[in-house]
């Protein structure tokens, strides 16, 4: 299904905090002062819905699949239904393409051991030194195993972005996979996805996407891409610790996966090792429904089928973090004390996510992150796993501090955040 284009009504003050009053997280106090998650980027807030999608499926019809007895028989029906929902968040249209596991890495790991034994002396794969380490060190670890050469695409270290003349020159008819980012989790550069997947396929590579940091973010879209693999996390996108791997049906069948003797040996079930969080996984079709409810209650359709809904949610999305995070970056790029990495030109935010990390002339990311929590801000330090870039920017082994901004923050928050940083 390819993305839909089309206007939506975008959120405005009254509109995030009638959707801040969905989320009780954000009803906390720190010393007499709400709480400022812009901690997003590691895991967002979770709305009502999602804490009672669990708590119901628990309460109702906890049981094991494919049971003669009701509760096993819905339990069925819901992990049905909750692969058709993430097929319309990810922008496909066959739900048992959709694997589930315990997070991203996990099923990264997963499927590279699979991979890697289609691979043979001779060939590589290429990994890029801006993505998160769950989608550079699995492919790494199989390339050994496998005695295939890994190459690594460099950052451009002006404004992180991937240095796509030197991805060209790495790939060639011995390529057997490209793993990338859509989005950095660190620096929030936005990678040209469809660019780079059309550039691997013309010499025979798989593609393999990591869209976890872009999910929460924009409409994710496999069809559009024409990517081979993707993964996200359900946790960054308003739900629980699950993790999401689609990939295409042909591949799927083909690849022999790490499975026990009596487990299922048609899709998505060979791919989904053991039991599964089955409350957890009504959770995620809670929190893409929480998205897409956002959609029609923006557009005033309540009709709206799921995937034009989650469109309309996410162009609205887009629209104001933007806003935020214009500000954000403007106020922190006139202090003196603070070097903000990556992309800092108004005119290039559409390349760029709501997230940044900067570094402070004195203070190492751990204590900016100390004295920010003392106030009740909630940030991040060190490298959030994006350990290649942090190496390449130089930072070290301190890190930098990172600030995420999703659609439940408010402009009021960004100056109370910006007030708190000039203050250190």
């Amino acid at each position: 299904m390819s993305q839909i284009h089309s206007t939506a009504a975008n959120l405005d003050s009254a509109s995030v905090e009638e959707q801040r009053q969905l989320f009780p997280a954000l009803q906390r106090t720190h010393q007499d002062s709400p709480l400022v998650y812009f901690d997003g980027p590691a895991g967002t807030q979770v709305p009502t819905s999602v804490i009672s999608a669990i708590s119901d499926y628990l309460t109702r019809c906890n049981s094991n699949l494919h049971g003669n007895f009701p509760t096993s028989q819905e339990s069925d029906q819901w992990l049905h239904e909750v692969h058709c929902g993430a097929a319309d968040f990810l922008g496909v249209s066959d739900p048992d393409e959709v694997i589930f596991g315990p997070n991203m890495t996990s099923l990264t790991f997963h499927l590279s051991r699979s991979l890697a034994k289609t691979w043979k002396p001779g060939d590589n794969v290429v990994v890029t030194r801006l993505d998160h380490d769950a989608n550079v060190r699995p492919w790494v670890l199989a390339a050994e195993d496998a005695g295939v050469e890994v190459r690594m695409v460099p950052v451009d270290v002006a404004d992180c972005t991937l240095d796509l003349e030197k991805l060209n020159k790495m790939l060639d008819s011995r390529t057997k996979l490209l793993a990338v980012g859509a989005a950095s989790n660190s620096v929030g550069t936005i990678n040209p996805v469809a660019d780079i997947v059309e550039r691997a396929h013309a010499v025979g590579a798989l593609v393999y996407v990591d869209a976890v940091h872009y999910a929460p973010h924009r409409l994710v879209d496999c069809e559009q891409w024409n990517c081979d693999f993707l993964a996200c996390s359900a946790y960054k996108f308003f739900g629980p610790h699950i993790g999401v791997l689609w990939g295409r049906r042909q591949l799927l069948e083909s690849l022999v996966p790490y499975r026990l003797n009596p487990a299922p040996n048609v899709i998505p079930g060979r791919w989904m090792t053991g039991t599964q969080n089955h409350e957890c996984l009504v959770g995620v079709l809670a929190a893409i429904d929480y998205l897409a409810d956002l959609g029609r209650k923006l557009s005033g359709e309540h009709e709206l089928l799921r995937r034009p809904a989650l469109q309309r949610a996410f162009t609205a999305i887009e629209n104001y973090e933007r806003q935020l995070s214009t500000r954000l970056i403007s106020g922190l790029i006139e202090m003196p004390q603070i070097s903000v990495k990556g992309i800092v030109d108004p005119r290039r935010f559409d390349q760029r996510m709501p997230t940044l990390s900067f570094a402070h002339e004195r203070l190492t990311s751990a204590e900016v992150t100390r004295r920010l929590g003392e106030q009740g801000i909630c940030a991040w330090h060190g490298n959030y796993y994006a350990w290649e870039l942090s190496h390449a920017l130089g930072c070290e082994p301190e890190g930098m501090t990172r600030l995420g901004i999703v659609h439940y923050n408010t402009e009021s928050e960004v100056e109370r955040v910006l007030n708190a940083i000039v203050q250190l």
